[in-house]
C-alpha cells in the first residue's frame, strides 16, 4: 500500500517547537513579526514612527505622532495574560498537533499550570480556531449528513431529546477528482429546512452540488440556489453507498476522535467550538509544520476573549 503523504507528513517536532520558542524573547519576537509582518503600526493612528518603553514587564510601544502606548499583547488573544508566552506558544503547538483533540485536563499536566487556566486557555485558543474558520465557504460537489454530538445525561431524557445531544451537520468538499478538501461541522437547532436554508447560506457557495441522504430538510440548500443530489439510503451499508464515503469516513473520525479524547463536557454549551477546531486542522491538514504558526496568527488577530466573554458566548443559542 503507498505512504499516504499527508498522513505522514514531517511537521514540527516538539525538540524543534523548543528551538525556535523555548525563551521568552524568542516567543516576543515571533508574536511581534505575526502582529505587525511589515514593522508597527499603532492601533490609533497607523503611524510607524515608535519608541519602545523600558520597565514594564510586556514590550511596551508607544506612537511619536498621538503617544499612544500599547503593550505587545494588548489587542490580541494574549492580553491581560500574567502566564509567560513561553506557557501559551506550548499551548498553541500541542492544540494546534493534536489531531483527534486535547482535553484540559491533559494541557494541565503539560503546561504545568491549574486546570481552570488551562481549561480558559484551551477555550480561548479553541475560540481563535472557529473564529477563522467563520470565513471558510464549500464549494463544488459537497456530501453532507446529519448527525448528532453527545449522549443522555444521568436522570435527563433519553434519545433525541436528551438535552445533552447536539444536531450538526457535517459537509466535506470534493476535489475534481473525488478526494476531500475541506470540512464544516456546525451545529443546529434542529433539522429543519429553515434551519437547513440558513446554514447553507453561510457555509456553501450557490453554485455547489449537494449530495446527502433523502433527510426532507437537506432540500433547503435549494433555497440559496445550490443543486440538490439526495439518495434515499434505506437500510443499505456504507459500503454500498460510495457516493457518501468521505463524509462518512470524516464524521467517524471525529467521533472517535471526541470518545478517546473528552470524557465529559457540555455538549450543549460547548459543540460550537468542539466541533469547529475539528474542521480548522483538518482543512490545515496539507501543511502540519505551519500549524503552529498559523494559530499563531489566528491568536494575533482573534482581539481580547476574557473568561466572562469565553462563558457569555457559549450560552448564546445556535
Amino acid at each position: 500500500m503507498a505512504m499516504n503523504r499527508i498522513q505522514f507528513q514531517q511537521g514540527m517536532s516538539l525538540f524543534e517547537h523548543f528551538q525556535h520558542f523555548g525563551t521568552e524573547t524568542q516567543c516576543a519576537a515571533a508574536l511581534e513579526r505575526t502582529r505587525w509582518p511589515d514593522g508597527f503600526r499603532c492601533p490609533s493612528c497607523g503611524g510607524a514612527a515608535h519608541c519602545v518603553l523600558r520597565g514594564s514587564t510586556r514590550k511596551t510601544f508607544q506612537c511619536n505622532a498621538c503617544h499612544h502606548q500599547t503593550s505587545l499583547i494588548a489587542g490580541t488573544l494574549f492580553e491581560g495574560t500574567k502566564l509567560g508566552l513561553t506557557v501559551w506558544f506550548l499551548a498553541i503547538y500541542l492544540i494546534g498537533e493534536a489531531k483527534t483533540g486535547l482535553s484540559a485536563l491533559a494541557l494541565k499536566r503539560d503546561l504545568g499550570v491549574s486546570y481552570p487556566t488551562a481549561w480558559l486557555i484551551h477555550h480561548k485558543l479553541m475560540q481563535a480556531m472557529v473564529e477563522r474558520e467563520a470565513a471558510t465557504v464549500l464549494c463544488g460537489t459537497v456530501q453532507v449528513d446529519d448527525a448528532y454530538l453527545g449522549g443522555e445525561l444521568v436522570g435527563g431524557t433519553a434519545g433525541r431529546g436528551s438535552e445533552n445531544k447536539v444536531p450538526f451537520i457535517g459537509a466535506v468538499s470534493l476535489t475534481d477528482e473525488g478526494h476531500p478538501l475541506r470540512a464544516k461541522f456546525t451545529p443546529l437547532s434542529g433539522f429543519t429546512r429553515a434551519a437547513v436554508a440558513a446554514w447553507a447560506g453561510a457555509n456553501l457557495a450557490p453554485t455547489s452540488t449537494v449530495i446527502s441522504d433523502g433527510l426532507a430538510c437537506f432540500a433547503g440548500v435549494t433555497d440559496i440556489g445550490c443543486t440538490h443530489q439526495p439518495t434515499v439510503v434505506g437500510t443499505r451499508k456504507p459500503k454500498e453507498l460510495p457516493m457518501f464515503q468521505w463524509i462518512n469516513t470524516v464524521l467517524g473520525n471525529l467521533k472517535t476522535g471526541f470518545s478517546g479524547a473528552y470524557h465529559s463536557f457540555d455538549f450543549g454549551k460547548y459543540a460550537e467550538r468542539y466541533l469547529g477546531t475539528i474542521a480548522y486542522r483538518f482543512n490545515r491538514r496539507f501543511d502540519l509544520r505551519a500549524l503552529p504558526t498559523r494559530l499563531l496568527a489566528a491568536a494575533t488577530a482573534c482581539g481580547p476573549r476574557p473568561e466572562p466573554w469565553i462563558r457569555r458566548v457559549a450560552e448564546a443559542p445556535f
